[in-house]
């Protein structure tokens, strides 16, 4: 886990797009989706797509309708527009809630604290104003969600989402 969380401190400093990567993203997303995803930090952005590239490989010929998940794994943390996260504040953010057991939660008053913890929810309003699936808004809301466990979409994402 500790070596993992380097690897993301590496990875949200490094993160880049390339022209495979736009092109994907491009074929995929809406027009006004497309909008809110500019809007994610570079590291969400590429974060996201990978998550993306993960679900198509497990999906890969499967009955899964791929618009549909590749969409919900591109938008899943697209609630974090709503308030920035530094790579500082998220290692803050890591720390601070393994210290307090998860109890940091609770402090959702301070707006970075609470787009760690509900960004899924916000993200969710966000999906739902620009008139999105209402699968895709249900995927986005729940992908942190550990209480769903019969969505074979849901895992899939939460899968990719958790080894990215």
């Amino acid at each position: 886990m500790k070596f993992y969380r380097l690897k993301q401190f590496y990875w949200n400093l490094h993160s880049r797009l390339d022209e495979y990567d736009l092109k994907f993203i491009n074929n995929i997303l809406s027009e006004d989706e497309l909008e809110l995803f500019k809007k994610l930090s570079m590291s969400e952005q590429k974060h996201c797509v990978k998550v993306a590239y993960d679900v198509e490989k497990i999906c890969y010929k499967k009955d899964i309708n791929l618009n549909i998940i590749l969409k919900a794994a591109l938008l899943h943390d697209i609630g974090k527009i709503y308030r920035r996260l530094t790579i500082i504040d998220k290692s803050i953010m890591v720390l601070l809630n393994s210290i307090t057991l998860g109890k940091m939660k609770y402090m959702c008053k301070f707006n970075k604290i609470n787009v760690y913890y509900n960004h899924a929810k916000i993200g969710a309003k966000l999906l739902e104003k620009i008139s999105c699936n209402k699968y895709i808004i249900f995927l986005v809301k729940n992908h942190d969600n550990n209480d769903i466990n019969d969505n074979k979409y849901l895992n899939i994402i939460k899968y990719c989402d958790n080894n990215n």
